[in-house]
Parts: C-alpha cells; structure tokens; sequence
C-alpha cells in the first residue's frame, strides 16, 4: 500500500504523464495553469489572513493542496461549458472568468461581490459565467448540474456539465440520484471528485467500504478514471480525453482525483484529527511545486515564473484595495436579485 493513504484505499491509481509532457502543450500553456495556481493560492492566503484578523463575518474555506483538480479540468473545457463547483474550486472560477476583485469583495461582503453582499465565502455563481452557484449541502450541485446536462441532450447543444465534489458528498443521497440518472440516460455529464481522504474528519475508510470513490460511480455503470489530483497535467489531459468522449456521445464519465486537504474543512476546524505524518507527506507532492518542476524541465526561464508571482502578489493586494473601497449594500439592494425575473 501507498504510504500516506487511507487503510482502504489501495495505491492502483496513476498519473497519464509520461516525462511530465501532454500532447499540444507548450511552455505558455504551464505558464498559464501556473499562473491560476499561484492566483489561487494567494488570494486564498490573503482570505485566510482576513479572517483571523475578523475582518471577515461567517467562515472561510478554501482549497489548499488541491488547486490542481480545478485548475487543469476547467483549463480543459469549453467556453460554453457548464460547471458546479464546490467550496475548494476557486481555481475553476477564475479559469471561466471571475476576477479576483470579484472574490476580495464577496468576502467583505460588498456590492461589487458576485452575491453583491447577500452571502459571503464561497458561496457564489456566475451564470453569465456558466457558473452554477455553490450552497453548504454537500453534493447539491450534482442533480443540478445533471439537469443542465439534460437540458443539453434535449437540445442537442454540443456542451458539457461539470460536476465538482468531495469524497464526503459521495455519501448524500444526491451524488446517487444524479449519478444514476445520469447513467440511465447517458447524459452529457462529467462528475469529477476530490478525494480529500477526509470529509469533515471522517477518514474514506469510515465512508465506505469500496477501495476508490471511483468503485461507486461503477455501481451506476459508469466509466471511470483514478488519478494523481496534485498533478496538474494529469487532472488537465484526463479531462480534456473524458469532455472529448462524453461530447461525442459516450455518456457520463467520472474521474476520482485523488488529494489532500492540507487545511481543516474551515478555517475554524484545525484538522487536529489528521496524522501530522500524513499532512507532511501530501506538503511535498505540492500542486505548485509539481508545475514548477514541469516548468524547469521544459527550461523555462526562472525570471519568468518569478514574473508570475510577482503580478500574482500584485493582483491579490489590488483586488483587497478595490473590495475596501467598495460600498456596502444599502437596504433596498436586499430584494434584487433574490427572485428570477
């Protein structure tokens, strides 16, 4: 067994890279995925910072180990493509457009957010976007994503959904009804799970008693793809392989990214029910650092990756001066936007 896996997770999952290469990348493409990497992680660090110091009302969650899985599938797709993220895919939203001035102001709760102030953390979507908005029950963005896929196949739109979730949704009752009508009707539908090896501070081996998220999609008759999560080539080049197949009519598909929440479900929660051991171990397989070494082999020069921090710190502290600036929602502002017109 795999040292750093939970007891019943067997080791049997590979990464598609050979040499760290993809067929049709080049050095601007690593860069790119680099650079939503590193955005993500900073804006993330900033909240995080935020809420300690209260500047933030209600909770934090962010994605810490695992930008990779939204990063590279949302790097994957296409423009009219659909996506339901869950709390820990930032990366996704910024992929598809969201800016961070956006993200700071939703934190802050201002009228620049995307919920312009009704709601705050994570909790948002862009329809504009093709973004299906994210709500605390876990797994609740799976029926819905499943009815968007419908609504493809219906009209015979050339589109994909993307449904975005965690080891501990595969428990609710959703992620089976979604799954299964998904099977059923062979829809055009990519399910696509964090397996984080912890829920809140359940570990796998307490969920379920199948080796792999993966084995449970198989029960519906679905076809599906365990892979390296923290490997940025690996999530991009099997997501890009899956939207070709399920586009072209091959039905669903799901794809287990195996990971690590290097941070508790909140920041609230210190994931002291983790093994030290394990959070070491997960710390030196590094999404960023990965693409970093990609970089590096590809002989990509250092000042170029320093040029990517460097505008990434700098839109990070712009995006925190601009939510600052920004205004509060007035009374009025809390009955628009509430209804569809």
């Amino acid at each position: 067994m795999k040292k750093g896996l939970c007891a019943n997770q067997q080791s049997n999952y590979t990464s598609v890279m050979i040499e760290g290469t993809v067929v049709g990348l080049g050095s601007a493409d690593l860069l790119r995925f680099y650079y939503y990497l590193r955005l993500t992680r900073g804006l993330e660090d900033r909240v995080i910072k935020l809420y300690r110091q209260g500047r933030i009302l209600g909770g934090c969650y962010v994605g810490t180990g695992e930008e990779a899985i939204s990063v590279g599938s949302a790097c994957a797709l296409e423009p009219d493509d659909v996506i339901a993220p869950s709390h820990r895919d930032l990366g996704a939203h910024l992929v598809k457009g969201v800016t961070p001035n956006e993200y700071m102001a939703q934190y802050l709760g201002r009228l620049t957010g995307l919920t312009r102030g009704k709601d705050g953390t994570i909790h948002f979507g862009d329809l504009r976007r093709r973004i299906i908005g994210f709500i605390s029950p876990m797994a609740d963005g799976i029926p819905v994503a499943t009815g968007v896929a419908l609504a493809f196949k219906t009209r015979r739109e050339p589109h994909i959904a993307v449904a975005y979730f965690g080891d501990g949704a595969s428990s609710r009752g959703d992620f089976h009804e979604g799954l299964n009508l998904a099977a059923v009707l062979r829809l055009p539908i990519l399910f696509i799970c964090h397996n984080n090896q912890y829920a809140y501070s359940v570990p796998v081996s307490r969920q379920m008693a199948v080796p792999h998220v993966a084995d449970r999609a198989k029960a519906y008759g679905l076809p599906t793809r365990i892979i390296d999560g923290n490997d940025i080539l690996a999530v991009y080049q099997t997501t890009k392989e899956a939207a070709a197949q399920i586009r072209g009519g091959g039905g669903p598909i799901f794809i287990e990214c195996k990971t690590m929440r290097m941070r508790g479900h909140a920041e609230h929660d210190d994931a002291s029910y983790v093994p030290r051991e394990l959070l070491e171990e997960w710390r030196g397989r590094d999404p960023i650092q990965k693409c970093e070494h990609y970089l590096r082999e590809r002989e990509v020069p250092e000042d170029q990756l320093r040029a990517v921090e460097a505008r990434v710190v700098k839109e990070v502290e712009e995006a925190l001066d601009f939510a600052e600036k920004s205004p509060l929602p007035d009374g009025p502002e809390a009955l628009e936007g509430v209804f569809a017109p």
